[in-house]
Parts: C-alpha cells; sequence; structure tokens
C-alpha cells in the first residue's frame, strides 16, 4: 500500500513539475496541525495552522484540497 502511494505521488509531483520529493513533501505536509483551545469550560476554539507557500504548492501538485475547519475528523 505505501509502495502504490509513493509512487503515484511521485507520479503527480512529476507532472505538476515540481523538485520535491514525495518524502520532501510529507515532510512539508507534516506540519500543518489542527488546534482546539478551550480556556476554563468555555466553548473551544478550534483552528488549523497556516497553510504555507511550500505547502499549498505541494497540496496543489498532488491535487489534495487545502484543510478546512469543516472536514470531519477521524478517531484514532
Amino acid at each position: 500500500m505505501a509502495l502504490i502511494l509513493y509512487s503515484v505521488m511521485r507520479q503527480r509531483l512529476k507532472l505538476a513539475g515540481s523538485d520535491l520529493s514525495p518524502e520532501a513533501a510529507l515532510s512539508d505536509l507534516r506540519r500543518i496541525q489542527r488546534h482546539t483551545v478551550s480556556i476554563d469550560s468555555g466553548a473551544p476554539i478550534h483552528g488549523v495552522s497556516t497553510v504555507q507557500p511550500r505547502q499549498a504548492q505541494a497540496l496543489a501538485a498532488l491535487r489534495i484540497k487545502k484543510p478546512t475547519l469543516d472536514t470531519q475528523l477521524t478517531l484514532l
């Protein structure tokens, strides 16, 4: 499964003309974080870290939508 994913990523990055390797793209994308903060007993505030230009390029090359707050999270 990992080999197939790696191959698809490499192909999409190459077709998009990106100089990123799949490892570099994953390293950049790993820095995108989802945050939830609550102070005292207040309602939690949710947010997504700022997507940097290099991360946005990797997402576009891989044809992946930018993360948003509306995305359903799965339980791990």
